[in-house]
């Protein structure tokens, strides 16, 4: 690995270019994607089984901006969100006993989320 990325550098500089930068995730990155598919999951569930008191498409989006990342993280974010709805969108199309469970569980794993990512991370 190190030989390699030794030849990329000398090509890189023969070449007479600068090596790409890497961007690198912030150590709570995967929770936040996982916490951003529970919301999009949410969004999906909570008015199908007659709960409209929160928008959670605005909530990830106001958590999303908050966090301020580049362009690749807010696709990954965003994408993330989109998958945790489409997952239910394609298999429930009515609120039953299943869908309630779901509902509490991922209000519940998204409370969870939400306090480590805060007590860990946080400023």
């Amino acid at each position: 690995m190190r030989r390699l990325i030794l030849i990329l550098t000398a090509i890189f500089t023969l070449a007479g270019t600068t090596l790409p930068g890497f961007a690198v995730d912030p150590p709570y990155q995967a929770q936040l994607e996982r916490l951003t598919k529970v919301m999009g999951s949410l969004h999906y569930l909570h008015p199908l089984c007659g709960h409209e008191e929160i928008d959670w498409r605005l909530q990830a989006a106001d958590l999303i901006d908050l966090d301020q990342p580049d362009e690749d993280r807010r696709s990954r974010l965003v994408g993330a969100f989109n998958d945790g709805y489409r997952d239910f969108a394609r298999l429930h199309q009515r609120c039953g006993d299943a869908e309630m469970l779901a509902l509490e569980r991922f209000l519940t794993e998204a409370e969870t989320l939400s306090r480590e990512i805060h007590a860990r991370f946080a400023e």
